[in-house]
């Protein structure tokens, strides 16, 4: 059993395969938060602390207030003063005092109403609790679901209004762990449209230190993705807490130092971007929020987290080889035509592509990116013969076909915004305010989805489509909807999300054979929330090989490489710099955007065994363990290898960064190796035992612009 409740001591203890989680029921009133760590039987018992100022009940001493003890879930107004995890008003005060009810524990997990969330499987267990708050008539219950093997918990909350009035959720958040301790340093992942996912380190201080997004996406700014870890934690060594978010719109990560030296930790919706009302008789579920420990360092944690993405989160395509797809984008830009296409879905298929990807520019009037978003039918003088007849003839070539769709976003100039002004998100009286051209469509109207569904389904009726790649190409502004009454404005970024996740739903439904690869100009909505309805997601505009060694590595400690499409772009006819792309791409899920129709034989066929060896490797790259060795944010280089779950295989690659010194050697230890097997490098024909592998190689750095190193090592 994961879970189990002990009744002399009224205390919850849940047990993953090297974790435990617990906490008691204390006063007959709070949830007391007792431990997270390693795994253990031996759990202390709740302690309290006297602080002046600090609230408590009638009865109580100030020992037993609600601002100086751990807590499970807080809420505003209760008595706790830090960040709280739930805001509920119903009489304008916001305040509630949710007090402990009953208990549940099932097997496998609920569903979450409209929301991405993580597969159960046949040791999955949920814990229940129900909380009452006897003035406002409302329940919550609050959520553990146990992933055991992954060593993840993840949590969410329900609230059930029960009462007789209107009851407004102001500020919820999925997620709150308390930790007697903050000698602990922050980890997370900032950056902006092609500059994503840049690493950072700082050492807590008192106060709350917080990431978010208030732009309607996870964004390029700050990704959901949060650790704490001890001051002197590397990859091997040292306590690790590691948090995330099922979710892929505003959110906000609070990580609080309060007067005792205590640490609390929130993940969710938070309160800028979100308010939601409950007439009586109605429910709210939140997304889903997990965490991880680990006592072994990051590259632990980081371990647990793939393992979770790839076992629960995404879906069941993304477990068999992803195709390696020729984009149009940066070959092309707007200017495609059938003739064009055809010409290289033939050089593609003779190189030895999977998929040729049509990218923006088919529908509509779309020669430019200031017109045609919303029309989603192909453009006639593009495609004379039609688009079915279009894609039968890519197909002919000898590969699979996949098309670009941006189904968020409106021109002005547009036959669906002149039609349907008022489907596009906007505030009365106040000019809609335009990004890269494009405004928002109002994806929380149900008027505007059954219309994308209706569009979709004629334009690519009796077409065999293989691959969706879907875009989002700015953020929310003039955040309003036509549709909705004033006192549910604050409810349309969260109803935004639904509206999407329920096209997803229909993609996957309409096209079951189809795969999808999302992207928001890039790393956007790089996140829980978008992985279990796509394959891969694009990580970021800028290819360029520098930048996404850095993108990369960063994106690696949170998510597993097969999430990563990582493209080979403009070698030109430098074939230094086409294998120094292409090794940089191997991180990930292998793909192209080059104009195959100017490239020479001789770097065609470079890409031709490129593409050959990535297959060899792929299933490596996308389901193997990940081990980083050096990371480029601190070393002149980057190494990292994959290791299959036998350790039978391992792929090690090492990325010079420019400006490298010559002349270097660096000893790279490959601990995944087993002690007692010989592997040779099939690369090179070179054979190491073992040993040698795990008391480290010796690989000579070159020093110059473009230089990359890769070993593929099977056991004998």
């Amino acid at each position: 059993m994961s879970i189990r409740f002990i009744k002399d001591k009224k205390r919850f203890i849940i047990n993953t395969k090297h974790t435990t989680y617990a906490f008691d029921v204390v006063l007959d009133h709070y949830l007391y938060h007792t431990y997270y760590g390693k795994r253990t039987s031996s759990l202390p018992d709740p302690s309290f602390h006297t602080v002046s100022f600090s609230p408590y009940l009638p009865g109580l001493s100030e020992a037993q207030s609600p601002d100086v003890f751990p807590q499970e879930c807080s809420f505003y107004g209760s008595g706790d003063f830090r960040p709280n995890a739930l805001r509920l008003s119903t009489d304008g005060t916001g305040v509630s005092d949710f007090v402990y009810h009953s208990y549940r524990i099932f097997k496998g997990r609920m569903a979450l109403d409209g929301l991405p969330a993580a597969r159960a499987d046949e040791r999955t267990q949920t814990l229940e609790i129900t909380l009452l708050d006897s003035v406002s008539g409302c329940r919550l219950m609050l959520y553990y679901t146990v992933f055991s093997d992954v060593d993840v918990i993840s949590r969410y909350m329900i609230v059930e209004n029960n009462g007789g009035a209107c009851a407004t959720i102001e500020k919820c958040m999925s997620l709150m762990l308390d930790l007697n301790r903050s000698d602990l340093d922050m980890i997370s992942l900032y950056g902006s449209h092609c500059n994503e996912l840049n690493f950072q380190r700082a050492a807590l201080h008192h106060g709350t230190q917080s990431v978010y997004s208030k732009r309607g996406a996870s964004s390029h700014q700050y990704n959901p993705f949060i650790a704490l870890c001890d001051h002197s934690a590397n990859e091997e060594r040292g306590e690790v807490y590691g948090f995330n978010f099922v979710y892929s719109g505003s959110f906000l990560n609070e990580v609080d130092v309060d007067q005792l030296g205590h640490t609390r930790v929130l993940v969710g919706l938070g309160s800028d971007c979100f308010t939601w009302r409950l007439q009586p008789g109605e429910v709210f579920c939140s997304p889903e929020a997990i965490m991880t420990y680990s006592p072994a360092g990051i590259g632990a944690m980081t371990r647990n987290l793939h393992r979770f993405a790839r076992e629960h989160i995404l879906p069941k395509a993304a477990h068999v080889p992803h195709p390696v797809v020729l984009n149009t984008w940066e070959a092309c830009y707007f200017d495609i035509d059938q003739d064009k296409l055809i010409r290289f879905a033939k050089e593609a298929g003779e190189t030895g592509f999977d998929m040729l990807v049509m990218d923006d520019g088919w529908f509509g009037l779309r020669n430019h990116d200031r017109a045609g978003l919303g029309d989603w039918y192909e453009n006639p003088a593009k495609f004379p013969d039609g688009l079915a007849s279009f894609v039968e003839k890519i197909k002919a070539q000898g590969v699979k076909f996949g098309i670009w769709v941006e189904p968020e976003m409106v021109n002005p100039d547009s036959e669906l915004y002149r039609a349907h002004p008022d489907w596009a998100l906007q505030t009365e009286g106040r000019e809609p305010l335009r990004s890269r051209h494009q405004l928002v469509l109002d994806m929380s109207n149900p008027a505007v989805i059954e219309y994308l569904i209706d569009r979709f389904d004629r334009t690519f009726q009796g077409i065999e489509i293989d691959y969706f790649k879907w875009d989002m190409n700015r953020h929310m502004s003039n955040v309003g909807s036509c549709r909705l009454p004033a006192d549910k404005q604050g409810e349309i970024f969260f109803r935004y999300m639904k509206g999407v996740y329920r096209l997803f739903d229909w993609f996957a439904a309409r096209f079951p054979n189809a795969v999808i690869e999302t992207c928001s100009g890039g790393g956007g909505r790089y996140d829980l929330g978008m992985m279990p309805y796509g394959i891969q997601i694009w990580t970021s505009d800028n290819t360029d090989p520098y930048a996404r060694t850095m993108i990369q590595s960063s994106a690696l400690i949170a998510y597993p490489a097969m999430t990563m499409s990582c493209h080979v772009s403009n070698p030109h006819e430098n074939l230094g710099s086409l294998d120094y792309r292409y090794k940089v791409a191997l991180g990930g899920m292998l793909g192209y955007e080059l104009n195959i129709l100017n490239m020479s034989e001789e770097v065609k066929q470079t890409i031709a065994a490129q593409i050959a060896q990535y297959k060899s490797l792929e299933h490596i790259i996308r389901l193997g363990d990940y081990y980083s060795l050096a990371s480029p944010t601190k070393y002149d280089y980057s190494a990292y290898y994959y290791a299959s779950s036998d350790t039978r295989e391992l792929l090690l690659t090492v990325i010079e960064k420019r400006g490298c010194p010559a002349g270097s050697t660096k000893r790279l230890r490959i601990k995944a190796a087993r002690t007692d097997a010989l592997y040779t490098n099939v690369i090179t024909g070179k054979t190491y035992s073992g040993e040698e592998l795990r008391a480290g190689i010796r690989i000579d750095l070159n020093g110059t612009d473009d230089s990359a190193h890769l070993l593929y090592l099977k056991m004998l």
